[in-house]
């Protein structure tokens, strides 16, 4: 939420803009603790998974707070392309939103006018939202935030990679998110983006999005891994995640105690 007589702005977007290669991480467990623990870390940001995530709008605020207490931008993932939904989540304050299973223009103009006020869209206005300061700064909101909000159209199938100059095409976005673990698996080859198939359409995607000029985000498995994305000109990676990361730290402790007393 807006301080008093604060403007809106979106860092994140700003260091985009700039150049600057950003990281971050999925808040899945719809937890604002863990979002408290991941923006303490200081990240980017965070990006709340609510396709994916099994939280609702009210621990979707609960985690944007934990993230901007601590300075860190809250961006999430939609459920769907869906504009009612898009519009609860930006009036509950989110300040990007990662739109998936774009697969045409249409479906990207749809994406594009349901996070923007209008005349660019058709997102709702109410004044009385988290947003807009429960009605204390609504203006200091309205005005900014159709350029500030930062918008990814996330590509996850041959059938958007088929229709992606179109999509390309269309005004008002900001990047395109690469699926790259659904992109794969819709050419046949189950969560196998490493397949030279599903890499070679990859890199197709990487070059046309590079040459259109717009800011390019994917998924790895930490940030070492994220090196080699930021190479070839990605400029936003999720790198890591609450419930994941929390997993796999706690099965490598688990597996070298086995190890160390195999017999208990």
């Amino acid at each position: 939420m807006l301080r008093k007589n604060e403007l809106f702005h979106n860092d994140l977007k700003k260091k985009l803009k700039e150049g600057k290669k950003v990281i971050g991480g999925w808040c899945q467990v719809c937890s604002p603790i863990t979002a408290e623990i991941l923006a303490k870390t200081g990240p980017d940001f965070i990006s709340i998974d609510m396709e994916h995530g099994a939280g609702g709008l009210e621990t979707l605020i609960g985690q944007c707070q934990s993230a901007l207490y601590h300075g860190v931008t809250p961006i999430a993932r939609a459920p769907w392309n869906d504009f009612v939904m898009i519009k609860r989540m930006l009036d509950a304050g989110v300040y990007g939103l990662i739109i998936p299973y774009i697969n045409s223009k249409e479906e990207a103009e749809a994406a594009v006018k349901a996070c923007k006020y209008p005349p660019e869209g058709i997102r709702g206005l109410a004044g009385s939202t988290r947003s807009a300061g429960y009605g204390l700064d609504g203006m200091r909101y309205f005005k900014p935030v159709n350029d500030e909000i930062l918008i990814f159209l996330q590509v996850e199938t041959m059938t958007a990679v088929n229709n992606l100059d179109e999509i390309l095409s269309v005004p008002g976005y900001d990047g395109i998110f690469i699926g790259p673990n659904d992109l794969s698996t819709s050419m046949g080859y189950l969560a196998n983006p490493s397949e030279p198939k599903a890499q070679e359409v990859i890199r197709a995607v990487e070059k046309k999005v590079l040459e259109k000029g717009k800011f390019m985000a994917t998924v790895a498995n930490s940030a070492q891994d994220a090196m080699p994305l930021y190479e070839r000109g990605y400029n936003l990676v999720i790198a890591f995640s609450d419930g994941a990361t929390l997993s796999n730290t706690i099965l490598s402790n688990v597996e070298y105690f086995r190890k160390a007393f195999p017999n208990g």
